[in-house]
């Protein structure tokens, strides 16, 4: 085990779990995870492996034994007959008989209806009226004559859920754990590896946690399919419903007026609809009318009675195009259907995750740590929802007069639910408080800077904060840095002479002044073998694209013959690699007539040394081939922490993560643009600066 599951066990024995254990078990049996995680949290809360293979064979068995398969519910419902008694994990539903009086359950893979359930366990647990919940139960079977009743009894019911958890405890434990520990614990709950994600990356994921622990959050997220959008809302936690935007109806989520039944926001915490996305999906304009009242005021009309309810929504949908793409030709709301694509509906959606940003799940991204047994997790954030954190920012920062109410909701909302995720403790630094209210006021500024395409009557809004010494911080969403041009730009929709709706695009991109003292230039990457080159320095952003050796680095090398490079993580392949890439860009940009010489600086590897040095002569030899000598040196006084590229023509290019700047992409898909063109990558966190150095030219020759 990793250093971060030895304390996960230390402090939270017996409510974490394996994570890779989910797998191990599930085989065909299409059941939720948190049904899964229950199991294994009675029998496999441990990290004493002889233990744990006892608890999966004994999960193992109470899934073969009691687990309902659709293909097998003749032979469950014989057993039950024959046996007299059996107990069963099924989903099961409620329904009122009011000709008879009585509830009736519904056993979903079992095939079974109107078995008579008593009103004291509906009244316990409401949930089975809407929906449905997974339950452990004892069914009996008793023959009758009578036409009217039922030979199933239902003798006792068992919710898959928490029964009870010490959130004291929680708290105590969480300030043993650093903020870096804590989100990876948090990832690994969720079933991610936490090292092949970067930090945007981790809180982009935590941010679909927020409708779990918030009232009456509006979230919405679209992307590209297979990036895991629905996961959090159908496996995660016994207190979300995940539905399809297509199927449902103004009396199944808010109220049945004929028969006064109320519907999922009345019983759940989190109402998420799936595959949300679709221009085509007729949409009932009541519902969308509806809910719009209901994300803005938490209430809901049922004739002439007003409702409320604190479910919150969170709306997933898959993209049809790129982000350029979007924003040239409408806005990062253009998949929604017709009626969803309403500023009046959009400015009610506290924020908006850009799915694009995820990468699509592959195998190795899964984990095999430790992590909350999800069913835990879901009842410590339900137990958060009455807590509110939203002001725990300003007494250290203060937003802009210029953001409208709706906004500072927004913002407010998910920088509560962050906190309460990350911090539940209540204490942060003034940094980490800094970092999460950057994440919602980007979050907000992504829904507000589409709906100014969309709606001309919004007026514009500058999205920042304010810190104690008074300086303004301007907040710009990573699209704009990648997209500049096509970002600021004006979506009008005019009525054509034949009633068809044409797009008239205008830019206002020439108009707009610098961020922060940044030239567009630098944070758009622009062309710079056209511009002067000059010293500065550019910050760029995690899961920015559009980022090449050739952009940030071909310019300065131009008339180089003399290159250093040094960077003490040359050892990984992926790493070594790097610089492989470097040396095309050097082939580029430099006069290959005239021989260059390249001289990497770097650490040796102390446990694989002899592959380190290999991968240097391989990358020499093959460089003499077009021009370039390659040597490189090993770094013995374990001092040298640079990392930077001097050239004999000046320019030193000083790096924060030196090569290193791409996040993981998977190397050996031959047909992945990602893996063959560094632009379509996503980056890490990193900057660059450019420093002048006058006299280093002849202290090069000299040196070499």
């Amino acid at each position: 085990m990793s250093q971060l599951d030895d304390k996960i066990n230390q402090h939270f024995a017996g409510l974490v779990v394996r994570k890779d254990l989910v797998k191990t078990v599930k085989g065909n049996a299409i059941v939720p995870t948190y049904v899964l995680e229950y199991l294994l949290g009675q029998y496999c809360a441990t990290d004493d492996q002889a233990t744990i293979e006892t608890g999966i064979d004994t999960v193992r068995e109470i899934l073969r034994k009691h687990y309902v398969h659709r293909n097998e519910a003749g032979l469950v419902r014989s057993t039950i007959k024959e046996k007299g008694r059996h107990k069963v994990i099924d989903r099961i539903s409620v329904a009122l008989n009011d000709k008879s009086d009585a509830y009736e359950a519904e056993f979903a893979n079992l095939g079974i209806k109107k078995v008579i359930i008593d009103s004291a366990t509906v009244k316990t647990h409401p949930k089975l009226l809407v929906g449905g919940v997974w339950c452990i139960a004892d069914l009996e079977y008793m023959f009758t004559e009578d036409k009217n009743s039922s030979p199933w009894i239902l003798s006792s019911i068992k919710p898959i859920q928490l029964s009870h958890f010490d959130f004291d405890r929680y708290v105590e434990a969480r300030k043993q754990f650093t903020t870096e520990e804590w989100i990876d614990l948090l990832i690994q709950s969720i079933g991610f590896n936490p090292q092949l994600f970067g930090k945007r990356n981790k809180l982009s994921q935590l941010v679909r946690l927020i409708p779990f622990c918030e009232r009456n959050y509006n979230l919405i997220e679209l992307g590209p399919k297979g990036t895991g959008k629905s996961h959090i809302f159908s496996e995660f936690s016994p207190h979300g419903i995940l539905i399809s935007g297509g199927e449902v109806t103004v009396p199944k989520l808010f109220v049945n007026n004929s028969s006064g039944k109320l519907g999922l926001v009345g019983y759940w915490d989190v109402v998420a609809f799936d595959e949300f996305a679709g221009k085509q999906k007729k949409v009932d304009k009541a519902l969308v009318d509806i809910l719009k009242n209901y994300m803005a005021n938490k209430t809901f009309s049922r004739g002439v009675e007003t409702l409320g309810a604190e479910a919150s929504m969170a709306f997933v949908g898959n993209t049809d195009h790129t982000v350029p793409y979007m924003l040239k030709h409408s806005d990062l709301f253009d998949p929604l259907p017709e009626k969803f694509h309403d500023s009046a509906f959009l400015d009610r959606i506290h924020n908006y995750i850009p799915g694009w940003e995820v990468d699509v799940i592959r195998g190795e991204m899964f984990s095999d740590g430790y992590g909350f047994v999800v069913d835990y997790l879901a009842e410590i954030l339900r137990s958060l929802r009455s807590h509110d954190f939203s002001d725990r920012y300003k007494s250290k920062f203060q937003l802009s007069e210029a953001l409208s109410t709706r906004d500072r909701d927004g913002i407010n909302k998910t920088f509560s639910g962050l906190m309460k995720i990350l911090y539940p403790q209540g204490e942060a630094t003034d940094a980490e408080i800094e970092e999460i209210l950057r994440t919602a006021i980007e979050g907000r500024k992504r829904v507000k800077d589409q709906l100014l395409r969309i709606d001309s009557t919004y007026p514009e809004v500058k999205f920042a904060y304010i810190t104690k010494d008074g300086k303004e911080i301007v907040i710009r969403t990573l699209e704009e840095d990648e997209y500049p041009n096509a970002y600021h730009r004006t979506v009008n929709l005019q009525s054509s002479d034949d009633g068809t709706k044409e797009i008239e695009i205008e830019s206002d991109i020439a108009s707009e002044p610098d961020v922060n003292g940044q030239k567009k230039i630098d944070r758009g990457l622009g062309n710079r073998a056209e511009s002067i080159l000059r010293e500065c320095h550019i910050a760029f952003q995690e899961n920015q694209r559009g980022v090449s050796f050739d952009k940030i680095f071909g310019p300065y090398l131009v008339g180089s013959h003399v290159i250093t490079v040094t960077d003490p993580y040359l050892r990984l392949f992926h790493q070594q690699r790097n610089v492989m890439e470097l040396l095309e860009t050097i082939s580029k940009h430099c006069s290959l007539d005239e021989e260059v010489r390249v001289h990497i600086v770097t650490a040796e590897d102390e446990f694989n040394n002899d592959r380190q040095s290999e991968n240097f002569q391989k990358m020499s030899d093959s460089c003499l081939s077009i021009g370039i000598k390659l040597t490189w040196e090993y770094d013995t006084t374990g001092t040298k922490h640079d990392r930077d590229i001097t050239t004999d023509t000046g320019w030193k290019i000083v790096l924060s993560r030196g090569l290193d700047i791409f996040q993981r992409f998977d190397v050996n898909d031959a047909f992945s643009f990602s893996n063959r063109m560094q632009q379509y990558r996503q980056s890490k966190e990193f900057n660059v600066t450019y420093v002048r150095i006058p006299d280093r030219k002849n202290e090069l020759k000299m040196q070499n």
